[in-house]
């Protein structure tokens, strides 16, 4: 018990000086990056042929930051910023990661010092649960946001044509976005606006839209007026026509989630259904309960039913979800 006790304290302290040491040299770095800027000396990204790289605001993280290193050293920085943009969060890849350490460090001591025994063993569940605790809240926050813009996004599209009927331009356009709607769809059009305003091309600036709100309404937008500015036609009227499209998108998915509403509270309740047993089991014959977390053979069928239980939840989930 006591080894343990020096392990997790050396955890503790070790994992303090990398956050620490991690905000730290953030810190220095956000420092020095502004410096650079107001000097001039502002590195310029160059493409694969040597030309400049048509990107004028993104968000630069430090390289020098332990969490932005194993990022990049496994491949996931991109992708983890991504998540972050989506939900529309004021963070980096890097203080993720650090969220997400802090929060196994902490679900881990929570199960190891306040659960009684024999729970205690479970001290990596809480753990691992605590590490995807920050990623599980920028998920649900991206989707409640994602939500909402695809709900603001056909008005937009016919507040635009109706403004190129008026004989403004469509960069004039997406900028009166900003003024007459809320977020998240005002913000993210206001950025597009000023990506096309200080520089980068419309094409470019309508693609890093298309990534930050990974929607599939936003492609058939970008894709129609990317096609409409080679070819040649009237956008208004092609706008209009894609925002009924999507209205009809929307009205066809309530239709389908009506008629799979029975399915997911089915899928729902027949996983829900082992816990409660196991719950009650525990205060009326916890004795029966204690094989499955004392006895090895107990545990090897309690991880095995929780995979099984996983399984036909996902399959469950896969069979009700149907896209469009």
């Amino acid at each position: 018990m006591f080894g343990y006790a020096v392990l997790l304290f050396l955890i503790i302290v070790i994992g303090t000086i990398v956050m620490y040491v991690g905000m730290g040299k953030s810190a220095e770095s956000d420092v020095q990056r502004v410096k650079d800027r107001l000097l001039g000396k502002t590195k310029v990204e160059k493409t694969k042929d040597g030309a400049e790289a048509p990107a004028l605001i993104k968000s630069d993280e430090p390289a020098t930051s332990p969490f932005q290193r194993l990022l990049t050293n496994l491949q996931l920085a991109e992708r983890v910023q991504a998540m972050v943009e989506k939900a529309g969060l004021r963070w980096t890849s890097a203080k993720l990661m650090q969220m997400a350490m802090g929060g196994a460090l902490a679900g881990f001591c929570f199960a190891w010092y306040m659960l009684p025994p024999p729970f205690d063993k479970f001290a990596w569940a809480t753990g691992i649960f605590g590490f995807c605790l920050p990623f599980l809240y920028v998920i649900r926050t991206g989707k409640a946001r994602m939500k909402k813009f695809e709900e603001q996004f056909p008005d937009s599209l016919e507040f635009v044509a109706r403004s190129m009927r008026a004989g403004h331009a469509f960069s004039v356009s997406l900028e009166m976005i900003h003024r007459e709607f809320s977020e998240p769809l005002a913000g993210e059009f206001r950025r597009t606006f000023d990506e096309q305003n200080l520089g980068l091309p419309l094409e470019n600036a309508l693609q890093n839209l298309a990534k930050r709100v990974p929607l599939l309404e936003v492609h058939f937008f970008v894709s129609a007026v990317l096609l409409q500015k080679r070819t040649g036609g009237n956008l208004s009227e092609l706008l209009d026509k894609l925002a009924v499209l999507i209205r009809e998108r929307f009205k066809l998915r309530g239709r389908i989630k009506a008629i799979s509403a029975h399915g997911k509270i089915t899928a729902s309740t027949l996983s829900t259904i082992p816990f409660a047993v196991a719950f009650l089991m525990f205060y009326t014959n916890r004795e029966y309960i204690e094989f499955f977390v004392k006895d090895p053979v107990g545990n090897q069928m309690a991880g095995v039913a929780l995979t099984f239980q996983l399984i036909g939840f996902l399959i469950m989930k896969k069979i009700v979800n149907i896209e469009i």
